[in-house]
């Protein structure tokens, strides 16, 4: 974990789960309360950063240079690249469930965004992913009468990867759970701050 002034929280999920949507979410949310920083990891351009700084964020873009994953190492380099004095300092990992659950990036958080359409399944089909993360947020609960998507089942699924993940329901782009979420961190963060 690095020693930063400010709580540094990982996201990863698939391609198209919503992780800029929900920081844009997140920075709307608690934009007269704390200040954040976006750390956004893409193989190439620039779009998530700019995104996020729209809303408020302070926001850098981290290249992986083909790969498919960010580790503690490009982390760091992030963090000497990124002067910020945020609240919290978010990392969205590159799109996918596999290779960021094998490679530590130092967060003090860790969480994983799964994208209700994914399918109620995901937990048993990314075990590692699933098994390491502090909090499991579901997405995209809008369209939760148009798929086939059990949400006790899901909820069971990750209580078995993970018994203690946190588990919140959000639609990100509504804004629907986004305060519940947000007032969570807040804590998170005050507790995190108190026990340093």
């Amino acid at each position: 974990e690095g020693d930063y002034n400010d709580m540094y929280i990982a996201i990863a999920g698939n391609i198209g789960s919503g992780k800029t949507t929900l920081l844009v979410a997140l920075t709307k949310a608690l934009k007269d309360k704390v200040k954040i920083g976006v750390m956004e990891a893409d193989i190439d351009g620039d779009v998530d950063a700019y995104t996020v700084r729209e809303v408020g964020a302070e926001a850098i873009q981290l290249h992986t240079g083909g790969m498919c994953h960010l580790d503690a190492d490009m982390s760091r380099q992030g963090f000497k690249e990124f002067a910020t004095n945020a609240d919290m300092v978010f990392l969205e990992n590159i799109g996918n469930l596999v290779c960021p659950a094998e490679f530590d990036t130092g967060a003090h958080l860790k969480m994983v965004l799964l994208a209700l359409p994914e399918g109620d399944d995901k937990p048993l089909k990314y075990p590692l992913m699933f098994s390491i993360c502090d909090v499991v947020i579901i997405n995209k609960i809008d369209v939760l009468p148009y798929f086939d998507f059990d949400v006790e089942k899901c909820k069971e699924y990750i209580k078995r990867r993970n018994p203690n993940a946190k588990v919140f329901m959000i639609c990100a782009k509504t804004g629907e759970g986004v305060d519940e979420w947000a007032n969570w961190l807040l804590s998170e963060v005050k507790n995190w701050r108190d026990e340093k």
